[in-house]
């Protein structure tokens, strides 16, 4: 789509009077169209703009494969995903590895480990390995965001492999990056995080691994997720650093590790989609901006 000198104006227009996306979301319905669908299009429009609710979770389900390029297939590809479910569920209730009043949380779980060859021993059920704390954390979150233990059980499951598969190798260089960042954009707090020995106590698994489950309410973390999905995990290290300099004067006021890592762990819940908003920026102006066209 070329640049039209009117359509930027509407669109600054509409951002200054408070209806930011309205042409976002005619580009995205026009990419919907598309047979077969794009997805590098479909990833590139998630990384440059939020995706409105009422498409956020066909968006997904194409990116992470769960659904197929082409539309017509949708209904029939979905019919195939809810027979493995019901089988794999099946399995498991015959080993009696879960009944009918396991959470469904563990019961995803229990899923996933059967399906990868990861199912522990019956005397090992309650053992939960780092790993599993992190898929328990995405999936309690996805469960808040998405209707149906069906489409919920196939997002966390490719949600959990893309992470894994895609960003495994970055993931332990995160903490570096934000430090890296951080010291751009505010050296003090950096130096008073340092000073306390506050950088090596901060909850990156919370933040990195978990991917911000349980630390930011579903409604802005699924706006993180569409960068994570969409192909980038350096969006986690600007939600980091936003929060870290949102909070900036009460850990400034803080000179135990203990105490910061403490408070960052219980974050207060309220300004989050500022935090993000203002996160997604901070991405943008150091990490640039897709261009693709959409």
């Amino acid at each position: 789509m070329a640049d039209d000198p009117q359509r930027n104006f509407r669109s600054i227009y509409y951002e200054k009077v408070g209806f930011r996306g309205v042409e976002e979301k005619k580009s995205l319905e026009i990419l919907l169209k598309d047979v077969p669908l794009d997805v590098e299009k479909l990833c590139t429009f998630s990384q440059r703009f939020p995706l409105p609710s009422m498409y956020r979770i066909l968006v997904w389900k194409v990116i992470l494969g769960i659904l197929p390029p082409h539309s017509e297939s949708h209904c029939l590809v979905m019919s195939f995903r809810e027979e493995q479910y019901q089988d794999v569920l099946h399995a498991l209730q015959v080993m009696r590895f879960v009944q009918e009043n396991t959470p469904q949380v563990e019961v995803f779980l229990r899923m996933y480990q059967l399906e990868s060859g990861k199912l522990p021993r019956r005397t090992a059920i309650n053992q939960l390995e780092p790993e599993d704390e992190e898929f328990l954390a995405i999936a309690k979150a996805m469960e808040e965001i998405v209707e149906g233990a069906l489409d919920c059980y196939w997002l966390i499951k490719c949600f959990v492999n893309q992470f894994n598969t895609k960003y495994g190798d970055s993931v332990p260089h995160l903490p570096k990056s934000l430090e890296h960042y951080l010291n751009l954009e505010d050296s003090r707090l950096l130096n008073h995080l340092k000073s306390c020995s506050a950088m090596s106590k901060l909850p990156y698994n919370l933040w990195f691994k978990k991917c911000f489950s349980g630390c930011l309410p579903e409604s802005s973390l699924q706006r993180v997720w569409d960068k994570v999905i969409s192909g980038s995990c350096k969006i986690l290290v600007f939600v980091a650093m936003e929060i870290l300099l949102t909070y900036k004067i009460i850990l400034m006021g803080l000179n135990k590790a203990e105490t910061i890592a403490q408070f960052l762990e219980n974050m207060p819940q309220e300004n989050t989609d500022a935090i993000v908003s203002k996160a997604i920026d901070l991405w943008h102006k150091h990490c640039g901006t897709p261009m693709h066209s959409v």
